[in-house]
């Protein structure tokens, strides 16, 4: 019995879908603080923040009141040792954060808080939990498809206050852990470094309309040295002042055939 074409098509296209099953999250009413380090295997200055970084927030980033995302830039590589988590673009993206923050000047390591210099972090605690009581300025959902090289995002963002929307853009970002270096040269010379939460693929979803929203479907490619703990995630953050809305974190690995 010949099964027709159309027929055929829908059964090809639901166990595709099958095969790849979407898993979802969205933001709740008080926000999910987001703290970014801009680090680099270079520095010797910089594994006491990777510490802090892996010690103080969930890999899955489930249960830790912030999410965290560390940024590797890669203006150590030319000192000695070139870090392979490095990228031009988060280097980009720490000097946009200078800009916003009317800084003159970049540093290893530096901690962000929800946009802006968080040069306590050390002890910040207090800091981090007082930034999870306040509300939300944005309302985000995020939902992964894993395809066999690249998780497809598709993330529905809205910033209702009009204010706030005409500048705010979404983010999405690729990150995981359990990652090792042995460096060879360089400041930190014959240490092994371990790095957690470490953004392997960042990619913008867009600005506002003017509505407020922010809808878009993003591919984010696979690293082809996967660590632990893949997590999506995305934030939606003003471009003249840095501050972050909201954040949402959705963690892989509870979607089947979601991690590498």
């Amino acid at each position: 019995m010949r099964i027709p074409i159309l027929l055929a098509v829908s059964l090809w296209t639901l166990a595709a879908h099958a095969a790849a099953p979407m898993c979802r999250t969205s933001s709740a009413a008080l926000a999910r603080p987001l703290i970014e380090l801009y680090t680099s295997e270079g520095c010797n200055s910089c594994p006491p923040a990777d510490r802090w970084l892996a010690s103080g927030f969930d890999a899955a980033g489930e249960s830790s009141p912030a999410v965290a995302l560390a940024f590797h830039v890669d203006y150590w590589d030319r000192l000695g040792w070139v870090d392979r988590f490095a990228d031009a673009a988060y280097t980009e993206r720490q000097y946009r954060a200078m800009r916003a923050n009317g800084a003159s000047f970049v540093y290893t390591p530096q901690v962000l808080l929800q946009g802006h210099d968080f040069a306590g972090w050390r002890n910040g605690a207090a800091a981090i939990d007082a930034a999870a009581r306040r509300p939300a300025r944005a309302a985000v959902t995020l939902e992964a498809r894993a395809a066999p090289s690249e998780v497809v995002a598709q993330v529905d963002a809205l910033v209702a206050d009009a204010a706030l929307a005409r500048d705010a853009e979404v983010f999405v970002a690729y990150a995981d852990s359990g990652l090792v270096s042995d460096v060879k040269a360089g400041e930190n010379q014959g240490v092994r470094l371990a790095h957690d939460h470490v953004v392997r693929a960042l990619r913008t979803a867009g600005a506002a309309d003017a509505s407020g929203r922010v809808r878009a479907t993003i591919a984010l490619p696979l690293p082809g040295e996967a660590g632990t703990h893949p997590t999506l995630v995305a934030f939606v953050q003003r471009a003249t002042t840095g501050d972050v809305l909201q954040t949402v974190a959705l963690p892989l690995d509870r979607c089947v055939n979601a991690s590498p």
